[in-house]
């Protein structure tokens, strides 16, 4: 996993996240603009996927377990997929506070990715 593209996406995630879950609660419906964002989180994700297989290939292994690391990224690409999905079957203004979750939930996903990848325990002190 590479750390510059993990933190770009955290803060890219974040923020969109932020900004959708705002925008659906004061009642914008989705837009090609948060359309756009949901795609830029899976965008990233789908690089993040090629960056790892690439790592992988070259010789890294994930700390504490490969195969984990990867289920999560697999998981984390349906995770975007899934809300603009739904933004587009039903087009609402909660649509886009669930597709802003989705991001949210991504970035939570990074976070146990990167522990993963890195070796760091989880600390919840």
């Amino acid at each position: 996993m590479l750390e510059w593209w993990y933190q770009a996406q955290l803060w890219f995630g974040v923020v969109a996240g932020l900004l959708l879950v705002v925008m659906g609660l004061i009642g914008r419906k989705p837009s090609g603009f948060s359309l756009a964002l949901v795609a830029g989180s899976e965008f990233g994700l789908l690089m993040q996927l090629i960056a790892s297989i690439t790592l992988v290939i070259l010789g890294e292994r994930a700390k504490l377990d490969t195969w984990e690391f990867f289920g999560y990224l697999i998981v984390a690409l349906m995770v975007p997929l899934a809300a603009a999905l739904w933004a587009l079957v039903d087009r609402n203004r909660w649509s886009t506070v669930v597709m802003g979750a989705g991001i949210l939930t991504v970035t939570v996903m990074l976070v146990r990715m990167q522990q993963i990848w890195s070796g760091t325990p989880v600390s919840f002190s």
